[in-house]
């Protein structure tokens, strides 16, 4: 709303001393906008709202981030930008209308130990708890947790989920965080997992 009333502020003021006037008017005068981004021209952000092109500049301009993934950035007259990210999910049997993650995410650097923290439909858990596994370059096994349910399991609704993950070995570099669906059945066809590569650096 602050910003509109600047715009019909600046458009009254050409339309009254003419734009030569006003382009030294501008640069001769600063303006405050609370709704403008940290560092930004208000006077640009005002007069030229596509300089917003990207999920980068949306963010940096202080719009509103949505909470999904990728994560996306809307501005104040109804543009929409995502997040590009460079590495991906692997679904397998799976989707993310099945299992959310919030920590980490695909290329998140972590320690020798950290938190996995999510969502997950109650299907994914068999007696409130499903197993995660984390693998070295080469495939081996470098850490293994169950994830425990943090509410009640028995559901066809996202029941939160977490586990400590604790690398038992002196391995640091790149790795794979499988999360696995758990399936006491057995069967092949009923497995179902998301992986996707993180750093272990500390």
């Amino acid at each position: 709303m602050k910003k509109i009333i600047l715009v019909i502020v600046i458009l009254s003021l050409i339309s009254f001393i003419g734009w030569e006037s006003f382009l030294h008017y501008k640069y001769s005068t600063k303006i405050t906008c609370t709704e403008c981004g940290p560092g930004s021209d208000p006077w640009s952000e005002v007069l030229h709202p596509e300089v917003i092109t990207s999920f980068d500049t949306c963010l940096k301009a202080n719009h509103p981030i949505m909470e999904s993934y990728p994560r996306q950035c809307k501005t104040q007259d109804g543009r929409t930008f995502t997040e590009k990210i460079s590495e991906k999910m692997t679904y397998t049997n799976a989707s993310s209308s099945m299992i959310v993650l919030t920590f980490p995410l695909p290329g998140a650097v972590t320690g020798k130990q950290f938190l996995v923290t999510g969502k997950a439909r109650g299907e994914w858990y068999f007696e409130a708890s499903f197993p995660i596994v984390i693998l070295s370059q080469d495939g081996k096994i470098v850490s293994s947790s169950p994830a425990q349910a943090q509410s009640n399991w028995m559901t066809n609704e996202f029941v939160p989920f977490n586990a400590t993950m604790t690398i038992s070995t002196s391995y640091q570099g790149k790795a794979t965080i499988v999360l696995k669906k758990d399936n006491p059945s057995g069967l092949p066809e009923k497995d179902a997992s998301i992986s996707f590569p993180i750093i272990i650096a500390y």
